[in-house]
């Protein structure tokens, strides 16, 4: 993985293609519960891993959560649904409207938040779902100075000139998809347009942009959040702190966001790839890691658990022919990564890792 490139793994993928019904299942089960999972794990939503897969695919709320996390999870999930639908009518240009109804349906309604201020003063603004915000917004960046959006009052004529941007850029095909979805990333960011949900709408347009030229969805892990906004950080620092001049940067002027984004589709690329291709029964996956076990033993737990989920110790010895101390030191590791976990009601074996 380290020299990969991503001429390299585009080459590999296409050369799978087509994929077969059943391996184009089991990326869109993986990709589901990957892409809800981190974009909103970044973003401070609860849910575990597990969690998600239950609630996406299962439709069930396993463990303790909260009502707002398993509704924004789900919400997510429509979200992505209505993106990847709307990104295969290629033929229809991109417009703000479809923007503002991809959040209505992230964050479903509008609703009140509520702060204190120093002195003990509370104060409340209204978050409005499907649209512009109508009151300024900005971040604290980690290095601890104040970063500024667009203002409300530019908002709507810097998303125009976006739109009106991305549709021309798409039809001259000057750039490659890679570029136009790292741009467009890049712009939407610093215009802000929303009170929330800003990096969710733009890591599902990056993905409406590569579907559109067909190539494969891509997922930010949280767990490397640091690194996603720090070559955001670095793209700042190369364009300057004016909104405006954010909003309408050029591909040379976000080249370390550049950098960042051909490493991330190049690296999740070549994991489908392996994903799909790669024929071996000790290798599994779990959020985008690939896992290979240095011992048959995990696959042999695993798959019991898989096709017989109320499997005691006992029932694992026998099936799989692994000594009950054997599986419970290899049990300890699997529920330490979170691999598996046990239902607290029924006791159940609940697997998370796939292959």
């Amino acid at each position: 993985m380290k020299y990969l490139n991503i001429k390299k793994a585009l080459t590999a993928w296409q050369k799978l293609q087509p994929l077969s019904e059943k391996d184009k299942d089991r990326l869109s089960r993986r990709f589901t519960v990957d892409f809800n999972y981190n974009s909103n794990h970044i973003e401070g939503n609860t849910l575990t891993y597990g969690q998600t897969e239950i609630l996406l695919l299962f439709g069930k709320v396993i463990g303790e959560a909260s009502v707002r996390d398993v509704q924004e999870m789900t919400a997510s999930n429509v979200g992505l649904r209505m993106m990847t639908e709307e990104a295969k009518v290629k033929e229809t240009p991109l417009t703000q409207n479809f923007i503002r109804t991809l959040h209505q349906t992230l964050l479903r309604e509008d609703y009140t938040v509520y702060r204190n201020l120093p002195g003990g003063v509370q104060t409340s603004y209204v978050i409005h779902a499907g649209q512009y915000k109508t009151r300024p917004n900005s971040v604290i960046t980690r290095y601890g100075d104040r970063f500024e959006y667009a203002s409300p009052e530019e908002t709507p004529s810097l998303m125009a000139d976006l739109v009106d941007w991305y549709n021309k850029a798409e039809q001259e095909g000057k750039f490659t998809p890679i570029e136009l979805a790292a741009l467009f990333h890049y712009r939407y960011i610093r215009i802000h347009p929303f009170e929330d949900g800003n990096g969710r709408i733009a890591r599902l347009m990056v993905n409406f942009i590569l579907t559109r030229h067909d190539y494969p969805m891509i997922v930010v892990r949280s767990r490397k959040k640091s690194e996603y906004l720090e070559a955001l950080h670095q793209a700042d620092l190369e364009v300057g702190p004016v909104p405006s001049d954010g909003a309408h940067a050029d591909i040379k002027d976000i080249r370390p966001f550049l950098k960042y984004f051909n490493d991330l589709v190049a690296t999740e690329v070549y994991n489908d790839v392996l994903f799909v291709s790669e024929k071996n029964e000790n290798v599994w996956w779990y959020d985008g890691e690939r896992i290979a076990f240095r011992t048959p033993n995990y696959t042999k737990i695993l798959n019991a658990m898989r096709t017989q989920p109320t499997l005691t110790l006992a029932d694992m010895k026998e099936i799989t022919g692994i000594s009950i101390a054997a599986i419970q030191k290899l049990l300890d590791q699997l529920i330490q990564k979170k691999y598996v976990e046990r239902g607290e009601k029924d006791g159940s074996w609940r697997v998370f890792v796939t292959q």
